[in-house]
């Protein structure tokens, strides 16, 4: 959706409060200069070479069939491997050096990227191959995504990670929506291969900034002599249920990710039939939607100062989403639309901000990994689910039932966090603050 100690603040008071030492170590160890630089760098990198794909891959496919079904196929491809190999690739990241994962997996990416733009130059692609194409690129995702979660702890303080995810997902954010999504129609006009070349590029340019990291073996790595996959996987389930506040976060996805996949199944519909707006007011409201998520990840960490604690932030930004959902079903003006899907977007950022952050520091070591697989497992089930559940309430209710449809369920989830603010049994409360996980 939106995706140890406890989620409070690290570098704080009793009272809740970052101390000048805690934003100093934060401010130090996000220092352009070394390892989170260039781990920046290479998200950044890669994003925007994501970008170029995910825009040019389904004009491609549009211009190799006209069955709505096959093209659709291209998109459902890049979720599949998520359920089939999300958890194994969560148990594989914590079993080896994630650095190397990360590099190996980018240079294998780029090698596949750049024999498939050389098909597309040769006049050789179809849409089998880009089936296959995007298949196995989400597959060696699943490995790359848990072991980039699980190597920025490495990289930075435990008291800088709320900043460092911020600005991780700023760039990215900035890198897609706005430089790569737009040029790829550019590209694409220059030579059908160009996008897909300039992808490859970015894969291996990735792959080098990673592979320069210097970076010790995660602290508490999982023994893995006589241990199954299947075993550590079932213990990486079972560490996330039984901590209250990781379940808690992971029921609040789950319910909110149905939403998500309603709105964003139908958005052209709700926008279009529901609004009555043209194509340049779809562009106005979606551009509104970009601008908030790049704004809250600027302002992530002010906003968590200003409200309070890191539980009140999270539950303020669902309550957000789920009022701003709420408006854009009930009211029928573009730009008020543009406003209000911004302000969605804001606080889904922050939302993404805090959710990563938090997995990161109550996950015991060596076992990060298979707990951000099992969020992402979980993210990626409500989406199609809530896919289809969008299109069938708009088709039985209207144009905006599916905006309506997603508040609530937004709502509901953040119901589900109440949970977390409360302090265990004997414990003053926090002010807002998460508790602190009990090992």
């Amino acid at each position: 959706m939106r995706t140890g100690d406890g989620m409070a603040d690290g570098g704080t008071e009793a009272g809740g409060t970052v101390t000048e030492a805690g934003r100093a170590a934060a401010v130090g160890a996000l220092a352009w200069r070394g390892g989170f630089g260039r781990l920046w760098s290479a998200a950044v990198v890669s994003r925007f070479g994501d970008a170029l794909r995910g825009t040019a891959l389904p004009l491609l496919a549009y211009a190799l069939t006209d069955s709505p079904l096959l093209i659709s196929l291209v998109t459902a491809c890049g979720f599949l491997p998520w359920l089939f190999f999300g958890l194994l690739g969560g148990a594989v990241a914590d079993r080896v050096d994630q650095r190397r994962a990360m590099w190996a997996v980018d240079v294998l990416r780029g090698g596949l990227m750049a024999g498939f733009a050389l098909a597309v130059a040769l006049d050789r692609a179809s849409i089998a191959l880009l089936l296959a194409l995007s298949f196995a690129l989400t597959t060696l995702q699943t490995l790359f995504d848990n072991a980039a979660t699980a190597l920025l702890p490495a990289v930075v303080s435990k008291e800088a990670l709320a900043a460092a995810n911020a600005r991780l997902m700023t760039g990215q954010e900035l890198a897609g929506r706005f430089l790569g999504g737009p040029l790829a129609p550019v590209l694409l006009a220059l030579g059908a291969a160009l996008p897909f070349l300039a992808d490859a590029a970015t894969y291996l340019v990735a792959a080098a900034l990673v592979a320069s990291l210097r970076t010790g073996p995660p602290a508490g790595r999982t023994a893995t002599a006589g241990r199954t996959l299947r075993r550590e996987i079932a213990e990486g389930i079972r560490q996330l249920w039984r901590d209250r506040v990781l379940r808690a976060v992971c029921v609040s996805v789950a319910l909110g990710n149905v939403g998500i996949g309603a709105l964003i199944a139908t958005l052209v519909v709700v926008i279009k039939g529901w609004l009555g707006a043209g194509d340049s007011g779809y562009v106005v409201v979606t551009t509104g939607y970009g601008i908030g998520m790049v704004l809250g990840g600027l302002l992530a960490g002010r906003t968590i100062a200003a409200v309070g604690g890191r539980g009140r932030t999270l539950l303020l930004a669902g309550v957000l989403q789920a009022v701003t959902l709420v408006g854009l079903g009930t009211l029928r003006t573009v730009w008020l639309a543009a406003v209000l899907l911004g302000l969605f977007g804001f606080a889904g950022m922050v939302w993404n901000v805090l959710e990563t952050t938090v997995v990161q520091q109550r996950s015991p070591a060596g076992m990060l990994g298979r707990i951000s697989a099992a969020f992402r497992t979980v993210s990626v089930a409500g989406t199609p689910l809530g896919a289809l559940c969008g299109g069938a309430a708009a088709t039985a209710f209207g144009p905006n039932a599916p905006a309506l449809l997603a508040a609530a369920l937004l709502a509901l989830g953040t119901a589900a966090l109440t949970p977390v603010l409360q302090p265990p049994d004997g414990a003053p409360s926090g002010g807002g603050q998460i508790p602190p996980t009990v090992r």
